[in-house]
């Protein structure tokens, strides 16, 4: 029983890799030679997510420490955003990420109108103050 244990554990330390980065990338790679744009969609979408959840994991690491089930837990959310069958990254991003992104005015190239009527995106309004406004 001992060694099989062993091998499992190796199996699952060794899934992560293969789940979160070995298969995406590949993936990636055959994405941008193809011409649909669907797959483009969806692995641009997954690595948004994995980039926000490394990000979020280095944050909450005091607190994620205490959780032992947390790494099969990140690997069985990871597997769900990249299998094909499910398009979890893109439904996520579908439903959350591009809303939050619209309603802040980061979507769309930064095409919305700016309370000014001058056609700059909100985000580079409050980055680059205007001409004549003093910075506070």
């Amino acid at each position: 029983m001992g060694r099989l244990w062993v091998l499992l554990t190796h199996a699952h330390s060794l899934a992560g890799p293969a789940i979160m980065l070995l298969y995406p990338l590949y993936a990636s790679v055959i994405a941008i030679e193809s011409t649909s744009k669907v797959d483009d969609e969806q692995w641009l979408a997954y690595w948004i997510l994995y980039s926000f959840l490394t990000l979020l994991e280095m944050v909450l690491q005091p607190i994620l420490e205490w959780i032992p089930i947390w790494y099969t837990v990140k690997l069985i959310f990871v597997a769900w955003l990249v299998l094909p069958q499910f398009r979890g990254a893109a439904f996520i991003y579908d439903g959350f990420v591009r809303h939050h992104l619209r309603t802040y005015g980061l979507a769309d190239g930064g095409q919305h109108k700016s309370p000014n009527g001058k056609g700059k995106a909100k985000f580079v309004d409050f980055i680059i103050p205007r001409k004549g406004e003093r910075e506070s």
